[in-house]
């Protein structure tokens, strides 16, 4: 069972992981590596120069599945969350989603070729999908807001851009999944039923990423432009 409470600096980095592995995920995205013994929060996020109000409003905000509104955090730095939103483009474009696709292909190796290929195709459609939007950010998005954080805005954007632009990008993993679920008669499944796993497993990750961006980084964005306005 996950803890619901709020994490604090003074909480042991260990117990905090212990409570709730998922934010292994997010330790990893900020640059903090295992091995921190009994050291709390502020210790091992000092050590690792990782600001530790940053850290703790992601950590509280994806431990409490209740947000669904704006959240709005006088203490924590748009450089560490930007940071920690790229990491997680990394994270996504370069090992997760290519390690899924491995273990997709060896596990539908033995099916009918033209059934491969469209399982394939629907996996390779929605991360291109996923590329298409993260490199929006890197290009456009992050570039923007590390210019206001300098004082300079352009007047050609703003972040209302990019929240219309952020729709969530579900639909061809849903049809994966459906079509796998329903129409794939795998015989001794036990490494599909392993990849689906990790597909339900991606799904929710990138869902929490895209929350992060709706209700942390967005909203601190619209306060930033108002300020120089």
């Amino acid at each position: 069972m996950y803890r619901k409470g709020k994490y604090r600096e003074t909480d042991k980095m260990s117990d905090l992981i212990g409570d709730n592995y998922p934010m292994l995920l997010v330790m990893s995205r900020f640059g903090i590596p295992l091995g921190f013994g009994e050291k709390n929060v502020k210790e091992v996020c000092k050590m690792h120069h990782v600001d530790a109000c940053t850290f703790l409003t992601v950590v509280n905000f994806l431990s409490d599945d209740s947000h669904d509104t704006p959240i709005l955090s006088d203490c924590f730095s748009m450089e560490a969350l930007i940071s920690y939103l790229q990491n997680s483009h990394t994270y996504f474009l370069d090992f997760r989603l290519p390690n899924i696709r491995e273990k997709l292909v060896n596990a539908i190796h033995n099916c009918p070729k033209d059934v491969a290929f469209v399982i394939i195709r629907f996996f390779d459609e929605y991360a291109e999908e996923v590329f298409k939007h993260m490199q929006y950010e890197e290009k456009v998005v992050f570039p923007y807001v590390k210019g206001l954080l300098k004082g300079e805005k352009d007047s050609r954007y703003n972040i209302s851009i990019f929240k219309k632009r952020h729709d969530q990008i579900e639909m061809k993993i849903i049809e994966l999944k459906n079509l796998i679920i329903k129409y794939y008669p795998a015989e001794g499944g036990n490494l599909l039923n392993s990849v689906l796993f990790d597909i339900f497993a991606c799904e929710q990750d990138l869902a929490s990423h895209s929350k992060v961006e709706d209700y942390l980084f967005t909203p601190a964005i619209l306060e930033l432009e108002k300020k120089q306005s």
